[in-house]
């Protein structure tokens, strides 16, 4: 009989967000392997929406810790600490999982301090990256060190992420191995455009749709294409934009689209539940990604399942999943122009979209179905808790 453990997975806040859905896969996949696994998570009020009034899964052991808060609040994370520490002490777990840059700091130390046997962690994205002043990356790249010393091994969603640690001193290779983020694959794969919710958008049947899926937030590159809009509509007049989430940048982003003239070009979704962005990627012909930080866009993966071609810029994961001329086009960071031209090539040639959508299915298909994350995982824990005996 194959060993059964605890686990406890700790995570700062269980929004509707990519690093929440995978961290929800790995519980409800080791759930189901007959692991008995608890999910720790702070609060997750706002805009974003909360995964788990989405998600239901049943028999799910849910831990809410209020101390666990996504922004720096020293008092409070010292407070997070001891209530974490003393958590792990009186509920005994073989292996604690963090993720999320908040919770894989404190959880991990606390974790160690109170005796949990394997620890482990997952990079969903660097608390430190370009875009960031200089004084937070490196207080983010100390602590960061601090917490790999009480990690037994740590996972990273996408080869440039451990790129990025091992270059910025955080633990040695060794210590890191890649987990690509498990998704429902064939939900994204077996949708087909709906016409209803396409006339429930406003889109008309004729017109080309070019989607972003991101929450209305700072950094995930909505101002880019609204830049390249006015080249675009100027070639595809019934181009139709689709933004599918929601967040505290609505009304600065609606107000630079109407500078420019071209609300009749933008559709916003509002917040979409996980289980249905399938039926919105169905509906595209082309995906963007322009986000400056980012593990691995999962968004481009669920694009891809659904045989859409994507346009990234080249950060982080995202040459990873747009492989450059094959499954999509990648774009040097903050180049609008080329984004532009990318986007227009991709318009202008139905031929091409098929078959970059064709190459993107196959990619999808062999690396990112949820099961094969949870099976990798479950023989590095395995690695894990022989190494700790």
């Amino acid at each position: 009989m194959e060993q059964r453990y605890r686990i406890c997975h700790v995570i700062t806040r269980m929004i509707v967000g990519g690093a929440q859905e995978n961290t929800l896969y790995s519980v409800m996949g080791q759930m189901a392997n007959g692991h008995e696994v608890v999910l720790l998570s702070g609060p997750s009020p706002g805009p974003e929406g909360e995964l788990l009034a989405a998600e239901k899964v049943p028999g799910l052991q849910l831990v809410v810790e209020p101390t666990l808060v996504r922004d720096l609040a020293p008092l409070t994370d010292i407070k997070c600490y001891f209530a974490l520490r003393r958590y792990f002490r009186e509920n005994p777990f073989d292996i604690v999982h963090t993720h999320s840059s908040k919770a894989g700091i404190l959880a991990r130390l606390a974790a160690r301090a109170a005796g949990v046997p394997t620890v482990v962690h997952t990079v969903h994205g660097q608390a430190f990256y370009a875009y960031q002043a200089w004084w937070r990356n490196q207080m983010y790249i100390w602590a960061e060190r601090l917490a790999a010393r009480s990690s037994d091994r740590i996972f990273a969603v996408a080869q440039a992420m451990i790129d990025q640690c091992v270059a910025a001193g955080v633990a040695p290779r060794e210590k890191y191995r890649v987990v690509y983020s498990g998704m429902d694959v064939e939900a994204f794969m077996s949708t087909e455009a709906d016409p209803d919710l396409r006339a429930e958008l406003g889109i008309p049947p004729d017109a080309l749709v070019v989607g972003k899926i991101a929450r209305l937030f700072e950094m995930k590159g909505h101002d880019f294409l609204i830049e390249a809009a006015p080249r675009i509509v100027a070639e595809h007049p019934n181009v139709k934009f689709l933004l599918v989430g929601d967040g505290s940048l609505r009304e600065p982003l609606e107000k630079m689209i109407a500078d420019r003239d071209l609300q009749e070009n933008f559709v916003f979704s509002g917040l979409v539940p996980p289980s249905e962005v399938c039926r919105y990627t169905a509906l595209m012909d082309v995906l963007v990604h322009l986000s400056l930080r980012e593990g691995l866009p999962r968004t481009v993966v669920q694009a891809l399942a659904s045989g859409v071609p994507a346009v990234g810029f080249a950060l982080d994961g995202t040459p990873e999943v747009v492989l450059d001329g094959k499954t999509g086009f990648v774009c040097r960071p903050e180049d609008v122009d080329q984004v532009t031209d990318s986007v227009l090539k991709l318009l202008g040639d139905p031929e091409l979209r098929r078959s970059m959508g064709e190459n993107g299915r196959d990619l999808v298909r062999e690396r990112f179905p949820w099961q094969r994350m949870v099976d990798v995982l479950e023989a590095e824990y395995a690695e894990c808790v022989k190494a700790a005996d």
